[in-house]
């Protein structure tokens, strides 16, 4: 049994980059226009929530959103969310249409055809260089001034220790969404960790659940606020997650005696 769950693992893992290769060649064309000019990127975007839901339709994940708030569209947001998986991306993408920039790790860049894009839309940040902090700020803050939102994982990386429930967060996006007033949107991705973990050999197709939470207002906030702020988003994020196991734990127990 393990032995055919490994061959599926690998022709699994192989197939989401095939997944991810298809639709950037078919729109290629269309892709390259697009990110000619920055007024392009909203067109960039549309494309880019199109080959987000073809892979998880692809690899079998179908997704749940629960939303506290709807997001204004054509109004810039800070969302942070906790990072598990690649899939996070595609996730991210396919749940709102409010045309969103991503803060992401400079690494990913080198990914064959997917790094051409990513690293001339996306912000790249080199987290071991404190100038490539700034840079990255400085770019975010422009993309704000356009009129689009920011999507940053506040972990700033996925935690190697896959028992680690949410890491703590950094600073950066709230620094910015204070500093621009701007309305900050938790997000808690509650099964990406086990449908498509950084560890090659698991994983499973099925549901992906979303909470979009209630928006964390910042008008009038100063940075005196920022810590105040981080660690409520981290605590709404975190609290969600524990809720979410309880409950999925429940539910095993009930079905487990209903069978007995």
């Amino acid at each position: 049994m393990r032995g055919f769950k490994i061959i599926f693992w690998v022709l699994w893992r192989v197939w989401f980059y095939v997944l991810m290769t298809i639709p950037i060649l078919v729109m290629f064309p269309f892709l390259v226009l697009s990110i000619l000019t920055e007024s392009g990127y909203p067109y960039f975007f549309k494309m880019a929530r199109i080959w987000a839901k073809f892979i998880l339709f692809g690899m079998g994940f179908y997704y749940k959103i629960d939303k506290s708030q709807e997001m204004e569209y054509q109004k810039s947001y800070m969302i942070v969310a906790n990072h598990t998986s690649m899939a996070d991306i595609m996730l991210m993408l396919a749940l709102t249409r409010n045309p969103f920039v991503f803060v992401g790790k400079k690494e990913l860049s080198k990914i064959p055809l997917f790094g051409f894009f990513y690293k001339r839309t996306c912000i790249l940040v080199n987290r071991n260089c404190s100038k490539s902090k700034m840079e990255v700020f400085n770019r975010a803050q422009k993309r704000i001034n356009q009129g689009l939102s920011i999507c940053i994982f506040p972990e700033g990386g996925v935690p190697d220790d896959e028992s680690v429930v949410l890491d703590t967060f950094k600073d950066g996006a709230f620094r910015l969404a204070i500093e621009h007033g701007i309305p900050i949107v938790p997000i808690t991705f509650v099964d990406n960790k086990k449908r498509f973990p950084y560890t090659f050999f698991s994983g499973s197709p099925g549901i992906m659940r979303v909470k979009m939470h209630s928006h964390i207002e910042t008008l009038g906030k100063t940075s005196v606020d920022r810590k105040e702020i981080r660690e409520e988003v981290r605590k709404i994020i975190y609290n969600q997650l524990i809720a979410f196991d309880s409950d999925s734990i429940k539910s095993f127990n009930t079905q487990r005696n209903i069978i007995q």
